[in-house]
């Protein structure tokens, strides 16, 4: 276990205001920025709890880092900085491992970006999803179609050459040509990697609690699912023209700039999550940190007043939740799931674990197996999750 190379997520739990779709965990600032400074000690005070964990006297190594959110811009250039900083004191990857930060245009500056270059960091996954202003604000962005483009700017003259943009579609009012231009205004600043988003309108959102449970004519301005199908298709066949493959269900990137770190969460490899409402996994083992900026903290030990332990799940997987994860996660990439490895893994054949729903799906060309893997057609991407459900074991 010692020797052991992770993929390392960092949840930075804070936004300057909540989008009106999002489920994620985090605080507005303003709420939160008095706490900036207890959570970056617990960050640290937690990197050396792990370390200890994995019986390590060194750093960790991680094959990959990923600053998420919330929004890690959010914060201001010297907390940027102290973050980052202990991040490089307590973690070791190699000169070469990928670094992600995710960004929101408005929060983002040539200070902001300076700091993270400086620390290594050379990959931005920014949160445009629109270039649509009204579309910005019916979804409670805080960000212009304009501010997007400079962020956008910003982030080529800091020197980063590896760029993932966050779109979405599905949007309330969003028409086929609403999503058509802001893929084209996507394309013509030539990032490296494109993540495409359905929305998914979820309770205790804003959105969501706008929409769920009303009637069909309170939604008339929701594209429906087949209106959403040719959007995702559509986008699918634009991107492949211009050069860009589809790794998995949502990602598109150009050759060799697929995300190494969400490939390994989808590979079914071992991570470390860092923060409040962080999830890790490790050796079977799988365990979520509290939803709170505060019980975070405070189960860290930083205010010597601990309510709770700041862990708030745990769980052993068992070899069927293994199992199905394994192929849950693998269909969704292209590459699909590897047949001999799942055996080995297992000590039993993957025909075997699925007898039921494989035949069925095979039999119609809904999945195929080619070349010792598992592989859903690419026609069927979008519908992926309806398949999915029928592999829980």
């Amino acid at each position: 276990m010692a020797d052991k190379e992770l993929a390392i997520y960092v949840h930075v739990p804070f936004c300057w205001r909540k989008c009106r779709y999002c489920a994620f965990y985090s605080e507005p600032l303003n709420a939160g920025s008095a706490r900036v400074p207890g959570y970056l000690r617990a960050i640290r005070r937690e990197l050396a709890a792990l370390s200890w964990h994995l019986n390590r006297e060194t750093p960790l190594k991680g094959v990959s880092l990923f600053l998420g959110g919330g929004t890690p811009t959010a914060l201001r250039a010297p907390e940027l900085a102290a973050l980052l900083a202990s991040l490089q004191a307590g973690l070791s990857l190699s000169p070469l491992a990928e670094r992600t930060a995710e960004s929101n245009p408005g929060t983002l500056t040539a200070e902001k970006l300076a700091v993270l270059r400086d620390y290594g960091i050379n990959r931005i996954s920014l949160g445009v999803q629109s270039f649509q202003d009204a579309l910005l604000r019916r979804i409670g962005r805080m960000h212009s179609s304009e501010q997007a483009e400079e962020a956008i700017r910003l982030i080529r003259a800091s020197g980063v050459r590896n760029l993932n943009l966050d779109l979405m579609f599905g949007l309330p009012g969003q028409t086929r040509r609403d999503w058509e231009q802001t893929v084209e205004r996507a394309l013509a600043y030539e990032p490296e990697h494109l993540s495409l988003y359905g929305l998914m309108l979820e309770a205790g959102t804003s959105l969501g609690d706008e929409y769920l449970g009303k009637g069909t004519e309170n939604t008339s301005d929701l594209p429906d699912d087949d209106e959403q199908a040719d959007m995702y298709q559509w986008a699918a066949e634009r991107l492949r023209q211009a050069g860009y493959g589809r790794y998995e269900t949502s990602n598109f990137a150009l050759p060799g700039k697929e995300c190494r770190h969400h490939l390994n969460y989808w590979r079914g490899k071992d991570y470390l999550g860092l923060g409040p409402g962080a999830v890790s996994c490790l050796d079977g083992q799988r365990w979520k940190n509290r939803e709170s900026v505060e019980e975070y903290i405070h189960g860290m030990g930083i205010t010597g007043k601990s309510k709770a332990p700041a862990r708030e799940e745990s769980e052993t997987l068992s070899r069927e939740q293994r199992m199905t994860e394994r192929v849950m996660l693998g269909l969704r990439l292209a590459e699909g799931v590897d047949i001999r490895a799942f055996e080995r893994d297992f000590g039993a054949a993957l025909s075997e674990v699925f007898a039921e729903a494989l035949p069925g799906y095979i039999s119609r060309e809904i999945l195929i197996i080619e070349d010792g893997f598992l592989r859903l057609a690419p026609a069927y991407a979008f519908v992926a999750n309806a398949i999915l459900r029928d592999f829980v074991l």
